[in-house]
């Protein structure tokens, strides 16, 4: 199975949200639902930490020293 890109990650993630908050699953599928969002929290998680570090690397070095900024998204 190929791994899941952040946006197929997080749109899982928002169903299985959807069927918790309904309360009408069993325990057990409860507890199954929780156990794959769970995973998939991290690895959306992981996505924005790996997609941090490719804008940093971008930013660049400027006389040795890697620049940072904070991305700040432009208001609507």
């Amino acid at each position: 199975m190929m791994e899941k890109t952040f946006e197929e990650a997080l749109v899982r993630l928002e169903e299985i949200i959807r069927k918790l908050e309904n309360g009408e699953l069993s325990l057990e599928e409860s507890l199954k639902l929780f156990e794959e969002g769970i995973a998939l929290a991290r690895h959306c998680n992981l996505k924005l930490d790996e997609a941090q570090g490719k804008v940093e690397v971008l930013l660049g070095i400027e006389d040795g020293v890697i620049r940072t900024e904070e991305f700040q998204p432009e208001e609507e």
